[in-house]
């Protein structure tokens, strides 16, 4: 952003209401520029529009090229035409998206944290050269296929197998098997699916347009309506021998890119309990009950209260997790501890904001229910509460308990 353009951003720039700590005090002036041409974007682009499109139950693929001018496809990515932002930044953008619809900054992550990322880390140079500045522009969208109908939880007991056809280095992978609730397959131009191999867990990337690749979206939904989930059937699957990805074995592999995407949920929850809170907050006041409005009530004002604070503490929750992140110290269990507390948090601040709407909370016409009903999905994909209370009950007491 440029000086000029800059300075006009932070003038007009207004307190967030539910901002009781200076949050803004620790953020730096560029992050403050990202975050505001982000939080223009959803205004002037999601805001009028997402209702229809959640009623609808449709994906807006026009705002892609967008969202791609913005840099936010793969911008915390370095190079190959990505934007190389901060986790910071990357935060703060997703928390403004999701205050538009969990469903867009889900589009976001699968994009960039997901199938992206999975490139970036673990891919070749030509697989890099060949599907990253594409993705980053969006032109290609990708997808992430490691869950199954079967495997959710325990990616390990994947069923999904590629197997070589011929002898040597060179010879064909072959790969059959189903992938479930995998955002955008049906809409991708490149998946990159994880298969069992003789050598154990592999990544793959495939062209969506290869023979026996099939995805067929999951409907009727009731959560992320204005988002893609597929089933993928893939049915004897023939890919090159170079479309293995070479860095990747073992499910450290998929792993690591599922960090990036949790890592994102931390701040997006809390950019969708933070929307909730507002549409409460302005109702409270203009709504009038017994002669007063909502806000003039105590038990109102408790409930305000207390969605504030817990705003405030997850948003000081993932900025600090963030600044670790882009200091090479965040640790894996550290990220359970935002995305568990987060998610949690974030679902009851919408369900206590509908309260403060009445019968009107229950319409499109508001946000708290339709972030509510999209945090049930945010909640449970990229670990359920359960696997991420497991995995700090393992950091507390050094015992695994998943079986």
């Amino acid at each position: 952003m440029d000086t000029a353009a800059g300075t006009a951003s932070s003038a007009a720039r207004l307190p967030d209401p539910a901002d009781l700590i200076s949050f803004d005090s620790l953020l730096t002036p560029e992050e403050l520029a990202l975050r505001d041409r982000v939080r223009a974007f959803v205004t002037a682009e999601i805001r009028p529009n997402i209702a229809a499109w959640y009623e609808e139950a449709r994906f807006p693929l026009e705002i892609v090229p967008e969202m791609a001018k913005l840099g936010l496809l793969g911008m915390h990515l370095t190079g190959y035409g990505c934007a190389g932002r901060s986790a910071v930044e990357y935060g703060l953008a997703g928390a403004e998206l999701e205050a538009g619809d969990s469903g867009l900054r889900t589009f976001v992550s699968v994009q960039g944290s997901l199938a992206m990322s999975a490139i970036h880390k673990h891919g070749s140079e030509e697989q890099k050269r060949q599907w990253l500045p594409a993705m980053a522009a969006g032109e290609a969208i990708g997808c992430f296929g490691l869950t199954e109908p079967t495997a959710g939880s325990d990616p390990g007991s994947m069923t999904t197998f590629a197997r070589r056809d011929g002898s040597g280095e060179r010879a064909d992978w072959v790969i059959s098997g189903t992938k479930r609730w995998i955002g955008l397959a049906n809409v991708a131009k490149v998946a990159v699916i994880w298969a069992m191999t003789d050598d154990g867990v592999r990544g793959f990337v495939v062209p969506t347009g290869t023979k026996g690749y099939t995805a067929t979206p999951i409907e009727p939904k009731l959560s992320m309506r204005a988002s893609i989930q597929c089933e993928i059937a893939l049915d004897e699957v023939r890919l090159p021998h170079d479309a293995v990805l070479p860095g990747a074995t073992g499910l450290k592999g998929p792993f690591s890119c599922l960090n990036e995407a949790r890592y994102g949920i931390i701040w997006g929850a809390m950019g969708a309990a933070r929307d909730a809170f507002e549409d409460a907050l302005a109702y409270s006041k203009e709504r009038l009950q017994f002669g007063r409005p909502l806000a003039g009530y105590q038990l109102t004002q408790a409930k305000l209260v207390d969605m504030a604070l817990e705003i405030n503490k997850g948003f000081l929750l993932a900025l600090h997790l963030g600044r670790l992140k882009d200091a090479g110290k965040l640790a894996h269990h550290q990220i359970s501890v935002g995305k568990l507390n987060n998610c949690r948090e974030a679902i009851e601040i919408c369900r206590e904001a509908r309260t403060i709407l009445g019968g009107n909370g229950i319409t499109l016409e508001h946000s708290p229910l339709r972030h509510a009903n999209n945090l049930e999905s945010v909640r449970t994909y990229e670990g359920t509460d359960e696997v991420h209370t497991l995995i700090l009950g393992q950091q507390l007491t050094g015992e695994a308990a998943f079986r």
